[in-house]
């Protein structure tokens, strides 16, 4: 029962912790088993942060392919706007990318680019590589998942 009335509190980071504790702590009254109730809780939790991660996985490539998106349209030296719209409408992004240069290879065609995120009234400025992939661009930096980038990550 505390468990249900710090969940209000929680954030995002504890949704899988607190969802499993409240499922075990329910499962296990209702069927007067200890066990049973963390053997549900335990799973709930891995289902509920899987999910989340999904879901934040599936946010973070649609904001990486905006961004790629915008660097295959431009030319050396060109700079243009670029934004993420999301379905649910919570972080939503937009900033401004910059054709730094191309780098043709045997293996792949890329250009490198900087684009920016803004922050309220701050801009940070961050620096990738997108490569033709078929007839997209795509995000090519081998580690897009930097904290710094706040919900680019």
């Amino acid at each position: 029962m505390a468990a249900l009335l710090l969940l209000p509190l929680a954030g995002c980071g504890s949704a899988a912790e607190l969802t499993g504790a409240v499922a075990g702590i329910a499962t296990g009254a209702a069927f007067a088993n200890p066990a049973v109730g963390y053997g549900v809780g335990v799973g709930t939790q891995a289902a509920t942060a899987a999910g989340i991660n999904w879901v934040m996985r599936s946010r973070q490539r649609a904001e990486q392919d905006a961004v790629a998106e915008v660097i295959g349209d431009l030319t050396p030296g060109e700079q243009r706007p670029w934004r993420i719209e999301h379905d649910i409408p919570i972080g939503n992004q937009q900033g401004e990318v910059r054709l730094v240069r191309e780098m043709d290879t045997a293996l792949a065609r890329c250009r490198e680019a900087l684009f920016s995120v803004e922050d309220g009234e701050e801009r940070k400025w961050f620096l990738t590589t997108a490569c033709r992939q078929g007839e997209r661009w795509r995000w090519a930096s081998a580690e897009p998942a930097t904290a710094r980038w706040g919900s680019l990550h």
